[in-house]
């Protein structure tokens, strides 16, 4: 499965300790996410993550392609709640999981529901469904 990760300045460090947490589950997969994030949870975890651009350089953009091509997956995008406003790019991003299908999960409870999920199989409908989408590449 393709797995894109994002998170919001303030949510940076959950989304590390929710990625070394899962990381056994992770390593399975392959990983993109936006610069920052992406640079932290490799560097913790030892997962090989491909890094888009940094979210307001493009890197929500960049996601949101790779989703309306069925190239994704599974998104988990922890955003900060009590910031002013939710970014326009996270809502055609939840947006267009919406339209493909594409499970989406805002904050760590609904993570940890999908990742375990996708341990014990439960996703891989989207093998059946969209066979195109694997493997992904940079």
């Amino acid at each position: 499965m393709n797995i894109a990760i994002i998170a919001h300045d303030n949510k940076k460090e959950l989304m590390v300790q929710f990625c070394t947490a899962y990381c056994g589950i992770l390593a399975h997969h392959t990983i993109c996410a936006t610069a920052t994030t992406g640079q932290q949870i490799a560097e913790a975890t030892g997962l090989t993550i491909h890094r888009f651009l940094s979210f307001r350089h493009g890197g929500g953009q960049q996601i949101a392609a790779r989703i309306a091509y069925n190239e994704i997956d599974m998104v988990l995008c922890f955003n900060d709640p009590n910031t002013k406003g939710i970014h326009e790019d996270v809502l055609y991003i939840a947006r267009l999981c919406d339209q493909n299908n594409v499970p989406f999960a805002s904050n760590v409870a609904t993570a940890e529901m999908l990742v375990l999920g996708l341990a014990r199989g439960d996703l891989d409908w989207r093998d059946i469904v969209n066979p195109k989408t694997k493997p992904f590449t940079a």
